[in-house]
């Protein structure tokens, strides 16, 4: 493994960056799928095949490695039932649920910001 200089624009920009409360939240919520399945989970808890079933065209890998990620970062819980045959449960974590209205707004504001500059219409939620 090579050594990084520590005074390189692109290693300040990333201590810079870190730093940023901005940036450390969109890099949680950051990814295609992150926030359609923080919106879907923010009605109640779903197993893997709902979120499967209810948000179109992901993929199965996509799907765990997202989930994996939201875990990881504290916005999902992952809730294992030792049963036959097992049974695994996704919600909201506190945090996450206190994203969700802020999630809604974005959803509105990119709704409109595509009437006005490419007049397609489409929210996160159907």
């Amino acid at each position: 493994m090579t050594n990084r200089k520590e005074n390189t624009t692109n290693n300040i920009n990333r201590n810079f960056l870190s730093d940023c409360n901005l940036t450390y939240a969109v890099q949680l919520m950051g990814g295609r799928w992150k926030l359609p399945i923080l919106i879907r989970l923010s009605d109640g808890k779903k197993r893997f095949g709902e979120l499967k079933r209810i948000i179109p065209n992901i993929t199965e890998r996509m799907l765990t490695l997202q989930l994996r990620e939201l875990e990881r970062d504290g916005l999902v819980i992952r809730t294992v039932y030792h049963e036959v045959p097992p049974r695994v449960e996704y919600e909201l974590t506190p945090v996450s649920s206190a994203l969700i209205p802020i999630c809604l707004q974005l959803d509105e504001w990119g709704a409109k910001h595509k009437d006005v500059h490419l007049g397609i219409s489409s929210t996160l939620i159907p």
